[in-house]
């Protein structure tokens, strides 16, 4: 099984999860690799990737759309006299699932942050028609952005399968403490688990059933 993970903003800890997810899935005996379409600033997100799934995947089979403007993948090219191909990307992703049984799709900044002038990542998700998963950065602030996220995906007719809270700092306020509870009233998609900030390996049960 694949899964898509998008998340609340960009910094809302997608690679940080994603390794972990990757890593539970391996330790749990599943041939597990981590896939990153587009990469804009550095290939530090790649390179984490590469190393949560074995070390068995090139940078490059990981993250075959590599722009060096730290800015969405659109506005990166156009700085950069380029363009964006994401069929490239598509077929990076239909090279990795021939070969592996899980592949854990992390994608670049929020939602619908844009890749072209008429494609957006949660467009070219959509493509690929994976169950989507969203890393909420659990802070003050979180709950619109979560709501409008899930929302969007189910509008789109792709399947949300869950959240997970993230802690990307050690601080806990009324907010954190409380966004989980508000969330599972307002939505109808299941808190997959939580990840507290510096957590190092997840054990939780749905982390390893995806």
């Amino acid at each position: 099984m694949h899964y898509f993970i998008t998340g609340t903003d960009t910094d809302a800890g997608k690679t940080y999860v994603t390794c972990l997810l990757i890593e539970a899935l391996r330790l749990a005996g599943n041939d597990a690799v981590g896939f990153k379409p587009f990469a804009c600033g550095d290939r530090r997100d790649p390179l984490a990737i590469q190393q949560a799934s074995g070390g068995v995947l090139t940078v490059e089979e990981i993250n075959p759309v590599f722009l060096k403007v730290p800015a969405s993948p659109f506005a990166a090219a156009l700085l950069e006299n380029t363009t964006v191909d994401p069929e490239i990307a598509r077929q990076g992703f239909y090279n990795l699932t021939a070969k592996h049984s899980h592949v854990i799709v992390e994608g670049a900044g929020g939602w619908e942050v844009p890749l072209t002038g008429k494609e957006t990542m949660a467009d070219f998700a959509a493509t690929l028609g994976l169950p989507i998963i969203v890393v909420v950065n659990n802070k003050l602030g979180c709950l619109n952005h979560t709501l409008l996220t899930v929302k969007n995906i189910q509008s789109r007719g792709l399947i949300c399968a869950g959240i997970i809270l993230n802690y990307a700092h050690d601080e806990r306020d009324a907010a954190s403490i409380s966004n989980r509870m508000v969330l599972q009233q307002y939505l109808d998609v299941p808190v997959l688990g939580e990840v507290m900030h510096g957590e190092t390996q997840i054990d939780w049960p749905d982390a390893l059933s995806l």
